[in-house]
């Protein structure tokens, strides 16, 4: 047994959208969403606040 991760920016509910084809992207859901775990996150990013960070100690 094995786990697999797959991490995305596109939420899940728009991935018909992005993969185009009703049937595969049913396929393709179907695989990936059953028995998974799904963390969703939300909120700003945190790369972006450390950029912030990061461009306020270069001015100081």
């Amino acid at each position: 047994q094995r786990s697999t991760i797959v991490t995305s920016q596109i939420p899940v509910d728009h991935w018909y959208d992005m993969i185009g084809n009703p049937t595969i992207a049913d396929a393709v859901l179907d695989r990936l969403v059953h028995n998974a775990y799904r963390i969703e996150l939300s909120g700003e990013s945190l790369r972006k606040h450390r950029n912030l960070s990061a461009e306020d100690a270069t001015q100081a």
